[in-house]
């Protein structure tokens, strides 16, 4: 074995470099003394090195994990009781306001898991994206398997996205009911009859919040709001043959809302759709009219309505 100011030689190093090169290796595992001869020091494979390293903090890092499951664990165990204990709390006041998006999810999910007999959704703003719609169809499968009675009113436009018609013709199938309207006036979720979801207004930005309905006359009423829209809805047949009526209520509500007076941006945010698509409708709805503007268009379409008014029945 050379000893240190030997080495320094061989490596054309200083002995204080020499030192220090030792005192690293030493450090890393890469030398270590000889068994039964610790004044030699022989070399370390880099892979045991390693091990020897870094296997102290690997066994605390497990630990740390463990540790965090457990607790994480213990917590979530308690959700049962404390949801149960808010309900509880709950039953003498009218509404909570919740601006976290996030928690709101977390309610939406429990109150879903313990939804009984009932549904009712109203889901406003036409076709709905497609993870949105994934995501749906899983819960309302699980809500139908479990005998929960789901009715869900979107707007008409909504019938003319490919996605939603795959969702209503898979969801339908298994039980659920789906019907459209011309304008909806807001989200809401029923549960039951005894809880309803509104959006937050004053959300901003992000994931809004809700305002959470829980007094029973105020759910009530808008259980009743639910059953006019329904009543006056149309069923979402998925067939083609039915493309053409939903077609036409689509152009009749866009008539009325240009009788009314209505802007073109106004029009496509009440029906749910984009102000381009809304645009084309309206262009085809003028030239069906013989119109050569939109306020004529508006005023061929009330005269025609006043006129078939007047008209006594079976006159051609």
């Amino acid at each position: 074995m050379f000893n240190r100011k030997q080495i320094a030689k061989e490596l054309s190093l200083s002995e204080d470099e020499a030192v220090r090169s030792e005192a690293t290796l030493r450090q890393l595992n890469l030398l270590q003394p000889m068994p039964g001869a610790p004044e030699v020091l022989v070399p370390v494979g880099p892979d045991v090195a390693a091990a020897e390293l870094v296997s102290p903090t690997e066994q605390e890092i497990h630990e740390l994990q463990q540790a965090v499951t457990s607790v994480r664990t213990k917590l979530l165990s308690l959700m049962p009781a404390y949801f149960e204990g808010r309900r509880q709390r709950n039953r003498l006041e009218a509404f909570d306001l919740i601006t976290d998006g996030a928690m709101v999810q977390s309610l939406i999910d429990e109150v879903g898991k313990r939804c009984r007999s009932e549904v009712l959704t109203v889901q406003p703003g036409g076709a709905r994206p497609s993870e949105a719609l994934a995501s749906a169809r899983e819960v309302t499968m699980q809500f139908l398997d479990r005998g929960v009675k789901v009715r869900t009113i979107y707007q008409h436009t909504a019938r003319s996205d490919l996605a939603t018609r795959a969702y209503v013709r898979e969801v339908t199938a298994a039980g659920a009911e789906v019907r459209t309207a011309d304008q909806l006036i807001d989200l809401m979720l029923i549960y039951d009859r005894e809880l309803v979801f509104l959006p937050e207004r004053s959300a901003a930005s992000g994931r809004p919040g809700a305002a959470v309905v829980r007094e029973p006359t105020l759910v009530a009423f808008l259980c009743s709001v639910f059953e006019f829209m329904w009543d006056s809805a149309s069923p979402f047949v998925v067939e083609s043959q039915k493309a053409t009526a939903s077609s036409d209520d689509l152009k009749q509500s866009i008539i009325r809302l240009m009788v009314l007076g209505y802007k073109d941006e106004m029009v496509a945010r009440r029906l749910g759709m984009s102000v381009r698509t809304c645009r084309r409708h309206i262009s085809e709805i003028t030239e069906e009219l013989e119109a050569t503007s939109r306020f004529q268009a508006g005023y061929n379409a009330a005269v025609s309505d006043a006129l078939r008014e007047l008209r006594p029945p079976g006159a051609s």
